[in-house]
């Protein structure tokens, strides 16, 4: 069992018909603790009904809401959810919202401190508040894992860059690799080139790059592994790349081999992409099933 810690925003997905518990950070952190890690998340809600719910709901969960904090000044975040024909997502982020004004404190310190993993994506640093905390964590962090995740317009590449340059590895989806390096001035051809670029710009040296229902491309100490993903029909991909993430970290938490990792990850990622909702049960059953195939 590994000590986890995730940071950023937990929400409410509103979907056209009804409303869902997300939030990419806790999406992970659900994931990660359906594979008996010790998972906790830092984030804020309002002191209103939907956080009470949100809230109700982690516990129920079986993971530590403690270090969520009650913001008595600002709304439980909404994500207006749209999606397309294909089960595309698109999102309508209100700003700003509880997990804007995340503060410091001793005990995240200490927390992060002691953790295999800090979790983080760049959304959550749209604020300075937040920004301001997540830099102090980053630096006692000894596994910092940056989820990109980018939501336009919630992001400038100064940030993104100053979070890359601090994490241990690095997790985009092929056109956030593509717009980045760009921003950087950097037209590269191959993602193997791109990646290598990331790396030395950033001396971050493990990085992971989605390509959808294409699989994933793993730079991992020094090299690469590769998985062509798995064929599902699609009911939406809401936390199909949180899934993934979560169950890539697991495995290379627990020391399995970065081929069989990435293997894994694409499949509980399609897993979840074939039903609808970010969390679906997902066995161990329907994992072997789908790696066999």
């Amino acid at each position: 069992m590994n000590k986890i810690t995730c940071f950023g925003e937990v929400l409410w997905d509103v979907f056209p018909t009804h409303k869902k518990i997300g939030g990419a950070p806790l999406n992970v952190a659900l994931r990660l603790h359906s594979f008996q890690n010790d998972v906790t998340i830092i984030s804020s809600v309002g002191d209103d009904k939907n956080g009470k719910e949100l809230l109700h709901f982690i516990e129920e969960q079986g993971v530590y809401t403690g270090n969520i904090q009650i913001n008595k000044n600002y709304e439980t975040s909404k994500v207006s959810v749209a999606l397309d024909q294909k089960g595309a997502a698109s999102y309508t982020i209100t700003h700003p919202c509880a997990w804007d004004f995340i503060e410091i404190n001793k005990r995240l310190l200490s927390l992060v401190k002691v953790s295999d993993a800090f979790i983080f994506g760049s959304l959550v640093s749209r604020n300075k508040q937040s920004e301001t905390t997540l830099k102090k964590l980053l630096t006692l962090s000894s596994f910092a894992v940056f989820d990109v995740n980018l939501r336009p317009p919630h992001y400038t590449i100064a940030v993104l860059t100053n979070l890359m340059k601090a994490a241990h590895f690095i997790k985009f989806n092929d056109d956030e690799l593509i717009e980045i390096c760009t921003s950087l001035g950097v037209t590269l051809k191959t993602i193997e080139d791109q990646v290598q670029f990331i790396a030395s710009h950033t001396t971050t040296q493990n990085i992971c790059v989605t390509k959808g229902s294409k699989g994933a491309v793993l730079f991992y100490e020094g090299t690469f592994f590769y998985n062509d993903g798995y064929v599902v029909k699609v009911a939406d991909t809401v936390g199909s790349g949180d899934s993934f993430l979560a169950t890539l970290i697991d495995a290379l938490l627990k020391k399995v081999a970065p081929q069989k990792a990435i293997d894994t990850a694409c499949a509980v990622g399609a897993l979840v992409a074939k039903n609808k909702g970010a969390n679906p049960v997902i066995s161990e059953q329907d994992i072997e099933a789908i790696l066999i195939e």
